[in-house]
């Protein structure tokens, strides 16, 4: 990326450099910004209209989730945020959205930094930072920043906020309510039920799950098919994603959210196969604060695009289409977004 102008110094964190347009919109601009040793990079989009503008960072969900929220792991390049980005800036919103370190040009050379580092507090320097690259701009209002998060990005906005008191506002898309490790296994128990032995599979499954909460050495259970035990394996004990995955799995989203004293938007589609918005809702709308508002679009699916198929006909493929070519936001999803933050900017 091609580093021009340095526009402002927002905190001792976070220099915010622009580059050139971004090819795919003229209102796009590519920026990055140093933390510490590691390179951020992201992609700022502005409304029309010279500002101080409200703005919005994106926080995107888990693993190697982009900064447009597509995925290696799942076919197509047409993630939600730049949809939303789009939405946003019509309604009059600027919005950034990143990379997650081990993501993008920089990759390779910021896990050589952060190989063992990974943890929530690494997450919360990447919201912080790109917090502070608004912040030192003339064309952002810096007391008007919101988040707008997907999926486990909202425990790093709400754990952000918790420290800083940075945002306005929480948008949480799809955020998980239930602990963790407990979301966890009915994803797997979902997955697992129509197997022949299901119940020692998630016997073993539970057992595995033991073994790392006491910082044991992996060790395959029999009972457990092997990509299964693979999953484990790669997922918790990569040494790439340690701490990380202890503290995650110990995470209890609902009383992190009850902790925090901004406005907040939750928003679980009803066609969503990861976070259940009954389960998962119910347990947020428990611990909320007062200033929590609740939306449970009909047919948003976990990334708040349409779905128009029954919720009995989805299974665990549909998670392959998040990003398909032609897939849409969700409208009663996006209108939910927009207005909710249109009225509390006008507070």
């Amino acid at each position: 990326m091609r580093k021009i102008d340095i526009i402002a110094v927002a905190t001792a964190m976070a220099f915010c450099f622009v580059g050139a347009p971004a090819a795919a919109d003229a209102g796009e601009t590519a920026v990055s910004w140093n933390i510490g040793a590691t390179t951020v990079t992201a992609t700022l989009t502005l409304p029309d209209g010279p500002g101080p503008h409200p703005a919005v960072v994106f926080v995107a969900g888990s693993g190697p989730t982009d900064r447009d929220w597509n995925s290696p792991l799942m076919p197509g390049r047409n993630g939600t945020a730049p949809l939303l980005a789009a939405e946003l800036a019509k309604a009059g919103f600027a919005s950034i959205r990143y990379d997650k370190r081990f993501l993008g040009p920089y990759a390779a050379g910021n896990m050589q930094v952060l190989m063992g580092k990974l943890s929530f507090e690494s997450h919360a320097e990447e919201v912080n930072s790109a917090v502070s690259c608004l912040k030192g701009r003339l064309d952002i209002a810096p007391d008007r920043i919101y988040a707008l998060t997907n999926s486990e990005g909202a425990l790093h906005a709400i754990n952000s906020q918790l420290r800083n008191k940075y945002f306005r506002g929480l948008v949480l898309g799809a955020p998980p309510g239930r602990p963790l490790k407990e979301l966890l296994r009915a994803q797997i128990a979902a997955q697992v039920v129509s197997l022949p032995g299901s119940g020692e599979i998630m016997a073993g499954f539970d057992r595995l799950i033991e073994r790392f909460g006491k910082g044991e050495p992996f060790s395959p259970e029999p009972a457990v098919p092997a990509p299964l035990n693979g999953l484990i394996q790669g997922m918790l004990y990569n040494p790439a994603n340690l701490p990380f995955m202890r503290e995650l799995l110990s995470a209890d989203p609902a009383r992190l959210l009850s902790g925090t004293n901004a406005p907040a938007l939750v928003i679980i589609g009803k066609k969503d196969i990861q976070v259940d918005w009954k389960e998962d809702g119910a347990a947020l709308e428990r611990y909320a604060p007062e200033k929590a508002s609740f939306v449970y679009p009909s047919d948003a699916d976990h990334v708040l695009k349409h779905e128009p198929r029954p919720r009995e006909e989805l299974t665990a493929e549909a998670g392959l289409q998040y990003n398909a070519e032609g897939r849409a936001l969700d409208g009663a999803a996006a209108d939910s977004i927009i207005s909710w933050l249109k009225a509390e900017n006008a507070r």
